[in-house]
Formats: structure tokens, sequence, C-alpha cells
């Protein structure tokens, strides 16, 4: 069974973290997986830098304009975590924009995920039904689980088609913006929450954009199986913060559910 569908039968809420590939310096992300999961993570998202990142707020581009700069392509990234599975269980995820997989060969790509021992992409900018005709059968050859977004906006024929194609979780963005872009969770954000948990999916929601505390990761979880954390994680990385110390914050609620 994929790793993420383990961790995701796990009787708790799910804690993934976002964090740029080659950020704050070149070498930096091995370690900066290994302190996460020291840490009490449930999940971790890679971000593979793209200099035209569609769904990213001020900070993540920022993060993934310095990692360009430091030097990460999708080869180096793939050479850093050549040897990740000997000290990292978590399920690991690539996020990232489907140009660079293009580029670098569709099925290519899938093979050496599948070798690395990554779980999982998240490709906002690849088009469900694109990926249903074209790519679909090529994920599942290397064992990829490939994890669709919804918004606030997203009809609900084209999220119970997105559930159908779904073989993991669903990325429920919290509101119709870029990341790092919220202060809290107002009255319609959390009837939308509950909207989509009475839709009964077959796949859990876990909601992104706008977390960046407890009270925050308490309101997302209230309905889905957990939350991702991403502009507030890279934050502190900027500030040299302890990775325990930030993950303290969420994981007492985290432990609690």
């Amino acid at each position: 069974m994929n790793r993420i569908n383990q961790k995701l039968q796990e009787d708790k809420k799910i804690l993934s973290i976002y964090f740029s590939a080659g950020y704050p310096n070149l070498n930096d992300t091995v370690q900066i997986i290994q302190d996460l999961e020291k840490s009490g993570v449930d999940m971790i998202e890679i971000g593979l830098p793209f200099s035209d990142p569609l769904a990213d707020g001020p900070t993540i581009q920022k993060s993934s304009t310095k990692a360009l700069q430091n030097g990460m392509t999708t080869k180096l990234l793939f050479e850093q975590l050549s040897n990740i599975r000997e000290s990292v269980k978590i399920p690991l995820i690539i996020m990232g924009y489907f140009n660079p997989m293009l580029q670098y060969g569709v099925e290519a790509f899938c093979k050496k995920c599948h070798e690395i021992g990554i779980d999982g992409l998240i490709l906002p900018d690849l088009p469900v039904d694109i990926y249903d005709e074209q790519y679909k059968d090529i994920f599942e050859k290397y064992g990829l689980i490939n994890i669709f977004l919804i918004t606030p906006q997203t009809s609900e024929s084209r999220i119970r088609y997105i559930d159908s194609v779904s073989n993991g979780f669903i990325y429920m963005v919290s509101s119709a913006s870029v990341t790092g872009n919220s202060d809290g969770f107002g009255i319609e954000q959390e009837k939308y929450f509950e909207r989509i948990h009475k839709m009964k999916l077959n796949n859990p929601q876990i909601v992104g954009f706008g977390i960046n505390d407890k009270q925050t990761f308490t309101q997302a979880t209230k309905f889905a199986k957990g939350a991702i954390v991403g502009s507030s994680f890279i934050k502190s990385l900027t500030n040299n913060e302890a990775i325990d110390c930030f993950v303290e914050r969420f994981a007492m609620i985290n432990k609690q559910k």
C-alpha cells in the first residue's frame, strides 16, 4: 500500500508541511526532511521550484526564486533524494508544475520518483481530465498518487469527477487566492469546509492555504482529515527558527485528535 494511504488510515489529524527544495540553501533539502520527520510531521510536500508558480503567494515565490538562483533543478533534486528512504519513512510528495515534468519526460519523471520512493505528486496546472485521458496509466504504473486541488468555486460535478479519478486525498484549497494570503478562516470558509464534508467523498480532504497557527489548523481539520502548512514554515526557515519549535505550534492539536 502507498505510504499516503497508510497514513490516511491512521486515527489522527494529518499535519503536512511544504517547503521549497534548495531553500534556504541548495543542499538543505534532505536535512529539512529528516528534521521534519523527527519533529513529528506526518507528511512532507517537497516543492520543485519553478519560474512561474501560478498558485504560490509571495513567500513561496521568493523561496522558489532563491532556490533556482541557488542552482536547484529537477535533476539535482532527484540526486539529493536518491537515498532519502534510508532515513525517512513518512510519505513524501513532490509539488510542482507540469512544465518541468514535461521537459524531463512524464514517464521518466514518474519512474525516477518510484525509484527514489516518492509517494505522490501535486501538479496544480495539470487538468484532471487531461491526466485521466493521457497520464493516469503512467502514474499508476509507478505507484504514484496524483493529488488534485479543489476550491470554493469548484462545481459539485467537477469535485465528484476529481474524487472518482483520485486514489489518495483531495487538496482542498481554503479560498480562491494564492498561498500565504489568510489571517484566519471566516464563516464562508467554514461553510465551505462543512459543505465538502457533507458530500461524503470517497477520498479524504486535506486543507491548504492559510494554515499558520493552532487556531487555523483546528478550523481546517474540523471537517477534514488534515492540513498543510507552507508559507508559515518557509518564513520560519527564513528566520532560522528551529524546526522542532515550529512544528510544536501544531503538534499539540495534532496529538489530541
